[in-house]
Parts: structure tokens; sequence; C-alpha cells
């Protein structure tokens, strides 16, 4: 993992354990093939508050932002084949 990445592991690290692996689950599976634009809406998905993410990972809501409501939506279907 680089130095990015090591720091958005950080920035993983939520008040909820659930936010905490799921966004972690984005970050060990994507992050390092995603290309600038991607990795740039992830650091935007982080910036959001935890009550924010939470409703949009359990499908109460959709961010306006494409890219992170890609991710999101990677994120909501991660164990769908």
């Amino acid at each position: 993992m680089n130095a990015d990445a090591a720091r958005l592991r950080w920035r993983c690290r939520r008040g909820m354990r659930e936010l905490d692996q799921l966004l972690g689950w984005w970050l060990e599976t994507h992050y390092l093939q995603a290309d600038n634009v991607e990795k740039a809406a992830f650091s935007t998905l982080l910036e959001e508050q935890d009550p924010l993410l939470w409703d949009w990972l359990s499908g109460r809501g959709a961010p306006q932002n494409p890219g992170v409501r890609r991710i999101i939506d990677e994120i909501r279907n991660r164990d769908r084949v």
C-alpha cells in the first residue's frame, strides 16, 4: 500500500465499525487499481459525516456527486456477483 492509501486507511477509521469495514473494503479491493478520478471521488466521500455516509450505504439516500455515487453503489453491491 502506498503512502496515499495508508493515509486513506486512517481516514476510513470512523466512529462506527460498519463504516470502517465498508470503506476499508473499497480501499483494499479497488483503490490501487482506481484511476485518478475514482481516487479523488473516494477522498471526497471520506469528507462526509458518518450519519450521511451510513444513510447512503444503507440505501436511505444517494450522493449528488456521480463519482461518489458509483463508489457507494460498488460498496452496497459488493456481495452480488
